[in-house]
Order: structure tokens, then sequence, then C-alpha cells
């Protein structure tokens, strides 16, 4: 089977919002092994959204809207769903009955317009909404399928999984399974060559390299009857791309840098604190963001003067006048210094120059991080590129990853 999710409103279209449902949908589908092939926006005309379904159905299976199910008169989706396939709009009871309690939880009085969101197509297979007044609907006909969800994400979600990938679960004679390797300081153009053999002579499983703005990323994708036998056609592809990457490889699924760099941490049992200059906070930020992070990071310093440099971390000002703040000594002292006066067993360092433009003869994207661990300072030069604050990132990215490998071989 193959789908096509058709997202309803102007507003879209208009670019007042951003379309995140599609994307929540989209890989839904994949984790049930349902393609999609197209994916497309339509404003709220009814003209329009005719012929967007009409052409939907001739290249899909499964139609899944979001969007044009509210109380107003430009909310058309289940009417011109109910006419495609020929059926009449009725009273849902339990909706209507459902919308009022939605009201009186909420101490605010329901207009005669709501009970628009309670007139269901015959025959249809109604999804009741946890989250707010417009039920979902699920209409099956001569091996087509509309599926019709709510727009408001906090709707669509829930939804979504709880009733619709259950529902298309059953129609399903097989599984697709996918895992996620995330891979740090290994470009794309540069990972994409050092599996393209593999992808290749690819056919089940699928390998598909891609890209973020800090990191580059290889989805395995496998389809099978269970789960259970997907993961065991995965598994020698997975060991074979460790191999190739070795420690570049540093998390699965969804796991994000600062998430594994914060549980080696605590693993370790060991204490941080961080001396930032061009990423202004960044890196203890992105630590943060770890709960039980408290148990390990000591503490954060934007040093962004030489003078606080100098001040805060005991930065030599002979090092300073020698080789300027952007440089390799500045920031092995600053990752010393940091650790010397919290008490950390590591310290981390930033300074570069983040632009726009170069500084004090630096060029724009230089940038050092500075680790200090076991009593030793370990500096790595970076060359970024981007704007001011996309180097920034890159820059506190990598320092989280620099000071990732100096754990491990801690």
């Amino acid at each position: 089977m193959n789908a096509e999710i058709l997202a309803v409103g102007t507003e879209i279209l208009l670019g007042d919002i951003v379309n995140t449902n599609a994307q929540y949908i989209a890989q839904g589908l994949a984790e049930l092994g349902i393609d999609v092939f197209y994916q497309t926006v339509v404003g709220d005309n009814p003209d329009r959204m005719k012929t967007a379904m009409n052409i939907a159905f001739e290249r899909a299976d499964i139609i899944i809207t979001t969007g044009g199910l509210g109380p107003t008169g430009d909310d058309l989706t289940k009417e011109i769903g109910a006419e495609y396939f020929g059926r009449k709009l009725i009273l849902d009871e339990k909706a209507l009955d459902r919308i009022k309690k939605f009201f009186d939880k909420m101490k605010r009085p329901m207009t005669d317009n709501n009970v628009k969101q309670a007139m269901v197509p015959v025959n249809s297979t109604v999804m009741y909404n946890e989250n707010g007044t417009a039920p979902g609907i699920i209409i099956e006909d001569n091996n087509k399928i509309l599926i019709m969800m709510p727009g408001p994400p906090k709707e669509m979600k829930p939804m979504f999984s709880k009733q619709v990938k259950p529902y298309l679960a059953l129609k399903q004679n097989h599984t697709l399974v996918s895992r996620t390797l995330r891979i740090a300081g290994v470009g794309e153009s540069a990972m994409e060559s050092m599996v393209r053999d593999m992808i290749d002579r690819q056919s089940n499983p699928t390998i598909a390299p891609y890209a973020k703005d800090t990191e580059s990323i290889l989805r395995i994708t496998a389809s099978a009857k269970t789960d259970e036998e997907a993961e065991k056609i995965i598994e020698p592809i997975a060991e074979e791309i460790y191999r190739r990457f070795g420690d570049s490889v540093y998390a699965e699924g969804e796991t994000s840098i600062q998430e594994t760099v914060a549980k080696i941490l605590i693993d370790k049992k060991v204490t941080i604190a961080v001396a930032e200059s061009c990423t202004g906070g960044l890196v203890a930020a992105k630590l943060i963001e770890y709960p039980g992070i408290s148990e390990v990071l000591l503490e954060g310093a934007v040093t962004y003067s030489n003078e606080a440099k100098k001040r805060r971390l005991g930065v030599k000002d002979e090092t300073l006048s020698a080789y300027g703040a952007v440089s390799a000594e500045t920031a092995a002292e600053m990752a010393k210094g940091i650790a010397m006066t919290s008490g950390a067993d590591i310290g981390v360092s930033t300074t570069g120059v983040a632009g726009p433009g170069p500084s004090e003869g630096k060029p724009e994207g230089l940038v050092y991080v500075g680790v200090y661990i076991g009593g030793k300072s370990y500096v790595k030069e970076l060359h970024l590129a981007g704007k001011r604050n996309v180097i920034r990132e890159r820059a506190a990215y990598s320092a989280l990853d620099f000071l990732r490998r100096k754990l491990i071989l801690d």
C-alpha cells in the first residue's frame, strides 16, 4: 500500500504555520512499511480540495488529511470526503456528547456551529478526540481509504499514534523497521563514500545517508514479516558500519550528542566545568538540557574578554600577547583554568572567531576547543563555515564531541 498526505489549510500555504504534521505522519507510515510518494497542501477552497483529493486517489491507496474539521464554514474536509464516497452526513450522538463535555470542562458555552463537528459520514469509523472537539473519520471503500484528522498537532499526534497506526497495521502483511546511527566528525560526502559499496549492493535492508547541520546520519531500514526478523536483517549491516566508523558513531535513534556526553559523565562520576568565549554559554546550555546533569556539572563561565580570561581563568598575559585570544595555547589554559578554579575533574573551553569577518588577524570560522582531563590539556583546531550563529552551534557541538572522545579514551 502507498499513501498520500493531504494537508488542508490556507494558513500553511501562506507560511503562517509550519506543516509539522506531515513529518510526523510520514515517519509513522514509514514505520508501518507504507510508502509515501506525495505530500500535498491545499487551501480552504472546496473546488481545489476536490481536485486535490481526486488526484491523490488516482495515485495512492490511502489519503491521510489533516485540518478542515473545525466548526467554521470554511472547514470542509469532512464534507468533501463524504461527497467523494457518496456518503451522507449524520449526527453522531456520542461525538456531540463528548463535545458538550469538553466545553463544560473548559467552563465555556458551546456555540451552535460546534454541532457541525459531530456530523459524520454514514458507515464510517469515528475516532473520538481525547484532546479537542473534532473527531477523526475513516472511510474505506473499493480498496481506497480516507483518514481525516484534526489539524492541531496536540490533537492529531495522539489520534494518529493511538488510533490510526493500529488500524493501518492490521492492513499490512509486513513491517518496516529502521535503525538510525548518528555519526560525529564525518561529513556527509565522506560518510557516503565510506559506505558506497554497501549502498551499491543493497536490497533489503537499505542504507540511507543524510546530514543535519552538525552531524551525519545513516538510517538502515529492513522489511520483514515481524520486527524481530527485521532486526536480524539489520544487525550485520549495523555491525559493519560500527567497524568502519569506530567511535565516530556516538549514538542511535534520537539521542543527541549532549545526552551522550552527559550520560558518560554521570556514569563515570566525573565532574566538569566549562569556560566559553565564542560559544557564549552554548556548551553549558546543551549539557543542562539533560536531567540529572547537576550531579556532575559544577559551573559554566562565559569569559568573552581577555580580562575575563585572565581574571577568572588565570590565562597568562604573555600567552594572550604572544598567541592571541584565539589560539591553541589560550584554549589549553582556559580549560585548565576552569577545572582548577572550580575544582572539577574536567575542564572544557572554546575560543574562536564566529564572525562576521576576521578578528585580530584570525579568519572567520577558526575555533579552538580545549579539554583538560587527567592532568593534561588537549586542544583541537576547527575551521567552520556558516553565519555567526551557525559557527557557534557547530563549535559547541564539536567541543562536546571532542570531550566525548577523550572520555572514551580516559
